[in-house]
C-alpha cells in the first residue's frame, strides 16, 4: 500500500468519535509501545482529569501526519482531543486552555522532549514553549514554561 492511502486510512480511523472526545475530555494518544516517557505523560493527563485512550502504533510520524501536525513539531507521541492535535509533552493546563478557548488551529505542540516538561521531569529543567500550530504550518507561542 502506498503511504498516501495509509495516511488517509489512519486519518479516517483517528477522526472517528471526535465529537464525543470533545464533550467527555477524552484524549486519544498514539505512541510507540516501548516509550516510557509517553506513559508518564499519559499519567499527567489522567491526573488532570482527562480520560486517556492509549494506542500503541508502530509509526508515530504517520499518526502525526494523519492529524495534520507538521513533522517539524514532532515528539515521541501525538494525540487528539476535541478535534485538535496535541503533539508531545504538552502540559495538561495548556490542553485545557485550548479546549476552553477553541482557537482556529490544527493544535498545540511541544516539539522534541524538553527536560522538565510533563513526563520528562528532570532535576535540570529547561525553559520551553507550547506552540499553537496553524493549518499552513505556521506557529505562534501559546504558552511559556
Amino acid at each position: 500500500m502506498n503511504r498516501s492511502f495509509l495516511a488517509l486510512a489512519t486519518l479516517a480511523i483517528l477522526g472517528a468519535g471526535s465529537a464525543a472526545a470533545s464533550a467527555a475530555e477524552v484524549i486519544d494518544v498514539y505512541k510507540s509501545p516501548n516509550c516510557g516517557c509517553c506513559g508518564k505523560w499519559i499519567d499527567h493527563m489522567k491526573n488532570a482529569g482527562f480520560e486517556v485512550r492509549a494506542h500503541n502504533v508502530m509509526d508515530v510520524p504517520l499518526a502525526r501526519k494523519a492529524l495534520g501536525m507538521p513533522e517539524r513539531f514532532g515528539s515521541c507521541h501525538t494525540a487528539k482531543v476535541g478535534g485538535y492535535a496535541v503533539e508531545g509533552h504538552v502540559p495538561a493546563a495548556d490542553v485545557q486552555r485550548l479546549l476552553r478557548e477553541k482557537p482556529k488551529a490544527v493544535g498545540i505542540a511541544v516539539p522534541s522532549m524538553p527536560p522538565g516538561s510533563p513526563g520528562m521531569e528532570s532535576a535540570k529543567p529547561v525553559p520551553y514553549n507550547t506552540l499553537l500550530v496553524q493549518a499552513g504550518g505556521e506557529a505562534t507561542i501559546f504558552a511559556k514554561h
